[in-house]
Formats: C-alpha cells, structure tokens, sequence
C-alpha cells in the first residue's frame, strides 16, 4: 500500500509539473506577444528586444514539456483523462510556441519600422491585436479551466478576427500604390497582420485541444456548428 501511495504521488506530481510548464509557457508567449505590439505602437525598441529574448525560454519550455511528458508516458502509462492530459499539454505548447515565434517575428519587423518615421498606418494594427490577444486569452482560459463552452466559442471570434484582418489588408494594400516612398514600412505592417491571423489560428488550436481534453472529442476540421453538435452528444453519453 506504501508503494502505491507513493506511485501516485509521484505520478500527480509529474502530471501538475507538467501543466504547470505549459501555463508558464502560455504566460510568456502572451507577455511576448503584448511586448512586441507595445514596442511598435510606442516606439520602444527595448520592449521589442524582450519579444525577441523571450522567445528562446519558451523553446526551451516546449523541449522540456516534450521531454518530460514523454517520461511520464513511459513510467506511469497513463490511460483516460490521464493520458489525454499529457497529450493535450504537449499539443498546447507545441502552438503556443507558434504563437511565441509570431510575436518575435512582429518584433523584428517592428524594430525595423522603428528606424523610419513614424507613419499614421501603424495604428491600424492595435483593433487587430486585441482580438488576436483576447483570443489567445481565452483559449489558455478554456485549456486552464475545462471550458468546453469558452472553447468552442472562440471559431465564431476567430472569424471575426480573420475579418478585421481582411480589412486592414485591403487597407494597407491601398497604401502600397500610393504611397511609393513607404512601401517597405507598409509591408512590415502587412507581415504583422498576417502574423496576428495565424495568433487566433493557434489559439482556435489550442481551444480544440481542450475540447479533446474535456470530452475525448478530436473536433478539428469539423468546423463549428458540428464541432458543437459533437461535443453536446457526447456530454450526453
């Protein structure tokens, strides 16, 4: 019986060091995210250089989640919600580094919008970012709590995301061909929104990790309204 005890205690712990090293991840990749965007609109490069430092940690968070989840699986052989944990964790890193390397990326590109004057376009970003960053939020919130329903409605704010980017596309776009002396700014600023695009991508990713984690249900590319139906028949199981 002491053995047992033991096991298991040593299983939990390993399982509570584990989601511990995704949150910490989850915390630095939104601080770089929110660095990145800051050292552009106010025109602090130290903020971008932090993006860009940051990063590193959270590759070096992601191996470690890989590693050590990889152990638990070879030592305990978890089964159930047990096993669906470890995957889910390491599913959640694994995008949100993705998500860490599009915030170094808009910090290298803002560093290099920060040699030219300021151009008025910039702010555009800001409408963009706060839905990709309340996204992210929210996805990291669903994975953390167990919430089916938050996560499942991030598709229908991704879509407004995914319009919000179309739109200042199309903007910036307009800019290209009028504005001939500012067309490497511009497209910095088109590389950013796009980038913010594929945030919310993530973190729709990551919602659908949670999913699976609360439900044992593999809802990608099933798109919402099924996704929702799926989930719900399931729940009644």
């Amino acid at each position: 019986m002491t053995d047992s005890a033991h096991i298991l205690g040593t299983f939990e712990q390993a399982l509570r060091e584990a989601r511990a090293a995704v949150m910490r991840m989850a915390s630095i990749s939104e601080r770089n995210l929110d660095n990145a965007i800051r050292g552009l609109l106010t025109r602090n490069a130290e903020l971008c250089n932090e993006a860009i430092a940051e990063e590193e940690e959270v590759d070096l968070l992601e191996r470690r989640i890989d590693a050590e989840s990889f152990e638990i699986l070879l030592r305990f052989n978890p089964v159930a919600g047990d096993l669906r944990e470890i995957i889910a964790g390491m599913k959640v890193a694994n995008n949100l580094e993705r998500v860490s390397d599009e915030a170094r990326s808009i910090a290298r590109r803002a560093r290099k919008l920060l040699k030219h004057p300021e151009i008025p376009e910039v702010h555009l970003i800001e409408p963009v970012y706060e839905k990709a960053a309340s996204l992210l939020r929210s996805a990291v919130r669903a994975y953390a709590e167990g919430d089916a329903d938050l996560a499942l409605s991030l598709y229908e704010r991704d879509r407004e995301l995914d319009e919000a980017h179309r739109e200042v596309i199309r903007e910036l776009s307009k800019l290209v061909d009028r504005e001939s002396g500012q067309v490497k700014q511009i497209l910095h600023l088109i590389f950013m929104v796009r980038s913010l695009e594929r945030v919310g991508d993530h973190a729709v990713n990551i919602g659908e990790d949670a999913v699976f984690l609360i439900n044992a249900e593999d809802i990608r590319h099933l798109g919402a309204k099924r996704a929702a139906k799926r989930t719900v028949a399931g729940e009644g199981e």
